[in-house]
């Protein structure tokens, strides 16, 4: 499904070249469980973005399911990932003023779904997450725990083949964190391929392949044995 090609990605600071990834060569197939660990600035969310087209890569080539997207347009790009891309952050990043079913509903109407089966599948997500009595609540009516869940929903609701996720579980406590998590994990099932940028070592651990990085390289990328 995935595959990058020597990619790397430099950013201008001031008159420095700042290099965040460097020369990364991997394959991502359908329905794996990934995570990516290493510390502060080893290049794991830049390498997590540009998975999911909201960054470029400098050098190097991006293939998925077969295509090259490494030089589409940005409105092509937008496209593609807004068809086979979801997106689950630290921060939840739910609009405010918008409820929860709201929230989720809204990634259909930016792509021109009919109102009726939008309807349907936010009622279907919302109450496969237990959010029934939280749908009419704005996002700061919501515990933690119900906006991560609200996010997961609005991340899956376009049914994506890919879903990457960025500390997911940064902001919550030990015990609603390991709730999502497992929320998560369970998308597995359904054969989405789900990349989890953690620096928890306990949850990047779970993952069926761990890949650990340093300044930008790829270290390690083990595979956990069943």
């Amino acid at each position: 499904m995935i595959e990058l090609q020597n990619v790397s990605r430099t950013f201008t600071v001031g008159d420095q070249q700042v290099s965040a990834l460097l020369d990364i060569n991997m394959q991502l197939g359908d329905g794996e469980y990934l995570s990516i660990m290493g510390p502060s600035g080893s290049g794991k969310s830049t390498l997590l973005n540009l998975l999911g087209l909201l960054d470029r890569a400098s050098d190097g080539t991006y293939l998925l399911d077969g295509g090259n997207v490494t030089d589409l347009s940005d409105e092509q790009q937008a496209h593609v990932r807004s068809q086979k891309i979801g997106f689950v952050f630290q921060s939840f990043h739910l609009v405010p003023r918008l409820t929860a079913a709201q929230n989720i509903e809204l990634p259909m109407m930016l792509a021109g779904i009919a109102a009726e089966e939008r309807k349907q599948r936010v009622a279907e997500l919302i109450a496969s997450y237990g959010l029934s009595e939280r749908a009419d609540h704005r996002p700061d009516q919501l515990s933690g725990g119900q906006r991560q869940r609200v996010a997961i929903a609005r991340a899956t609701v376009m049914n994506p083949a890919i879903l990457l996720a960025d500390e997911p579980t940064g902001n919550l406590d030990r015990t609603t964190g390991w709730e999502v998590l497992k929320l998560l994990e369970q998308l597995t099932e359904r054969g989405i391929t789900l990349v989890i940028v953690t620096h928890d070592a306990e949850i990047g651990a779970r993952a069926q392949r761990q890949i650990h990085m340093l300044d930008g390289r790829i270290l390690s990328d083990e595979r956990r044995a069943l």
